[in-house]
């Protein structure tokens, strides 16, 4: 977009800074002339990249971000690291040059709460005030690099096994991962690993860390063989040919399963699933004779509905939503999951439900309707009535877990905001339990977030903040178990 002093001055000169296209006094010529510095100096100042943070108590956030101008037309990106979040459109770009002064704001495009930065140059960087659904921080960008986390525990050669590049079919999808496999004829225990929500790759590659990769090393490294495979969408697997659910993911799993167990290198083939991935690995056991053991890292143990409901509670406590509007927003997700499960509704009823507590929602993080980008409702809409959503909702894995005997680990970190331990754990030891499971292995482990990382809040935007992937006690606990089971 223009910068309004662009703009301003175009609509005087008629064409731009080239000339006024008929003559005039040299008195305007002149001004014209001093105008067009002064636009062409403030971009020089402003075009590029820049990076800095958002100054949030606590857990400032790192920001890098590039500024273009191309015919009076400005446009740029952000890449939000900690949060994965890579080549984010800006929107809303205004540059201004007054009194000396340049002040530059920009929102980011299709986000709820319209994140906006609103600063000044001054000393060679901008700083000013972030603004985001109703909070407000400070902001500061410069020219000089941010240091991006390190991460200690990705693997680096050599490598004391062997790495196979692999691939096999389900139906339809061809399935690629990497097999870590010790020396030696075998046959080794082995493991597959089985992703989370949304597409992940081998890796299950997040805010720059690689969980899957750093766990195989570890597990490989004690004689233990391990598949990790690209979700079919991403990398190297094809997706399916139909929007898949959980269930389709679950025949993936069985297909990686049968593939191990033709390899004569390979004996007990056990399964680790994390967090959605848990979900999986409870459905492939309670129906498979070739599953030897499962290993679960925040997996769920009641119906999808009651989980997500007390992930946005336990998310909105850790952020500091209270009062009114945490109880408003609790009350659209109460409103909004029987509208996306009810069999007997019209999909245009559907549709226009979610729709309109999406617009709600939006309004109480600050967006009011006025201000509501068409494009993000509709794909928030999109995402809400997609087959995966529907059927994780209703799916409830308690009879999966009934049906299981044999040996289980069952680990929660007791920060996790995104699946509660005490909810879940709870549950799946019940479940155990009532099906006569006596090998059940069960861990809470204190100051542990989502991905199994020691952290202070649990809270999503620490998990790129903090160089650890994994913590060791977890790598530990994992690697003893799978050993004691598989002798």
């Amino acid at each position: 977009m223009q910068s309004n002093f662009y703009q301003r001055f175009r609509s005087q000169t008629e064409s731009g800074c080239y000339g006024l296209g008929y003559p005039a006094p040299t008195f305007f010529i002149l001004m014209a002339m001093l105008m067009c510095l002064s636009v062409s100096h403030a971009e020089n100042r402003i075009t590029g990249h820049w990076e800095g943070q958002i100054e949030i108590p606590g857990q400032p956030i790192a920001v890098k971000i590039d500024l273009a101008i191309n015919d009076g037309n400005w446009s740029g990106t952000i890449d939000i690291p900690t949060q994965g979040a890579n080549d984010l459109p800006l929107s809303d770009i205004h540059v201004v040059e007054e009194d000396g002064s340049v002040q530059v704001k920009f929102s980011i495009l299709n986000i709820p709460g319209n994140p906006t930065f609103d600063g000044n140059l001054q000393d060679g960087a901008i700083s000013g005030t972030f603004s985001q659904g109703g909070a407000t921080f400070g902001f500061r960008l410069s020219r000089e690099r941010v240091k991006v986390p390190a991460r200690p525990q990705e693997p680096k050669p050599p490598f004391p096994y062997k790495i196979e590049e692999v691939t096999f079919q389900n139906g339809a999808v061809n399935l690629a991962g990497t097999l870590t496999l010790p020396f030696g004829d075998g046959p080794f225990p082995a493991v597959l690993l089985i992703s989370g929500s949304g597409l992940q790759d081998r890796d299950e590659t997040l805010v720059g860390h690689k969980p899957f990769w750093v766990l195989a090393d570890d597990l490989s490294r004690a004689g233990i063989a391990v598949l990790r495979v690209d979700d079919p969408g991403i990398g190297k697997s094809t997706p399916h040919p139909k929007p898949p659910t959980t269930a389709d993911f679950a025949t993936d799993v069985e297909a990686g399963v049968a593939f191990l167990k033709q390899d004569t290198r390979i004996g007990s083939v056990g399964l680790i699933g994390h967090s959605e991935g848990g979900l999986i690995a409870a459905i492939v056991a309670s129906r498979s004779d070739d599953v030897g053991f499962i290993v679960l890292m925040a997996g769920p143990g009641v119906p999808g509905a009651e989980l997500l409901r007390k992930q946005n509670e336990r998310i909105f406590d850790a952020a500091g939503i209270a009062g009114e509007r945490k109880q408003r927003l609790l009350m659209l997700l109460d409103r909004l999951f029987p509208i996306l499960t009810a069999e007997d509704i019209a999909e245009d009823e559907r549709r226009q439900g979610v729709e309109e507590i999406v617009r709600s929602q939006l309004e109480i993080n600050g967006v009011p309707p006025a201000k509501q980008d068409e494009g993000q409702v509709q794909a928030l809409v999109e995402q809400s009535l997609t087959p995966w959503m529907r059927y994780f909702l209703t799916f409830d894995p308690r009879p999966a877990f009934e049906k299981i005997r044999i040996p289980v680990l069952a680990l929660n970190g007791e920060l996790d905001v995104q699946v509660d331990v005490e909810q879940n754990l709870t549950a799946i030891a019940a479940a155990l339990d009532k099906g006569g499971n006596q090998e059940v292995t069960i861990h809470r482990l204190p100051k542990h977030n989502h991905l199994f990382q020691r952290a202070l809040t649990g809270l999503i935007n620490e998990y790129g903040a903090i160089e650890e992937t994994i913590s060791p006690e977890v790598l530990d606990l994992i690697r003893a178990w799978i050993l004691s089971v598989t002798r």
